[in-house]
């Protein structure tokens, strides 16, 4: 029995990584199910909801992307690091359109989900600090302009790649650049930390 039960977990989480990868993480449950080859009643045995199955399916993944973080931070010049860490993401959104819905909205009951969002504002939070000290970019640039542009610019990501494998790398090359041009002060008002979290939640909402 318990090999039996540990197998149809094996092939609930196969399959729910690659209807993910293909559908985004809001694909249905059901989908997952007839995948795998299992009833419903199986699934949700052994993940109650669909946050257990995507923190089940993702939590290797988004343990590599803050390793990747902390990769960033030690690297001798930060302009190095922040482009070394954001180009790491989005080849992951490229990869994957479920990557793509973890890293550019918030998803509550996810907790490491909830950690790598966390961990990720004081990546950049670190990384941006470091690169006003070297005038690299400009000094009203906030940690919630970079990760609201590069929420808004991921979205986009898994349509580019399908258009056209690579397309991404222009948006992405122009804000990268635009950041490094410190000259010229930014209008507006930035986003309260608050704020950033309930425009990404508005992302997924349906």
């Amino acid at each position: 029995m318990r090999q039996d039960a540990e197998r149809n977990r094996r092939r609930i989480l196969d399959a729910a990584r690659e209807v993910y990868a293909e559908q985004g993480v809001e694909a249905p449950l059901d989908v997952i199910a007839r995948r795998a080859g299992v009833g419903n009643a199986t699934l949700y045995r052994r993940f109650p909801d669909r946050a257990a199955l995507i923190e089940a399916v993702f939590h290797d993944l988004l343990a590599a992307t803050r390793e990747a973080g902390e990769r960033a931070r030690e690297s001798e010049d930060p302009w190095t690091g922040l482009v070394a860490y954001v180009m790491h993401i989005f080849t992951g959104l490229a990869e994957d359109r479920g990557v793509t819905d973890l890293m550019t909205t918030t998803i509550p009951g996810i907790p490491s989900l909830e950690d790598l969002h966390a961990h990720n504002a004081e990546t950049f939070g670190h990384l941006l600090a470091r690169c006003r000290e070297r005038g690299a970019v400009g000094d009203d640039v906030t940690v919630e302009d970079l990760l609201f542009v590069l929420a808004a610019l991921g979205r986009a990501v898994p349509a580019a790649e399908a258009a056209s494998p690579g397309a991404w790398l222009r948006p992405l090359t122009l804000f990268l650049n635009g950041l490094r041009s410190p000259g010229a002060s930014l209008p507006g008002t930035p986003l309260a930390p608050h704020q950033l979290q309930q425009a990404l939640s508005r992302l997924h909402s349906p």
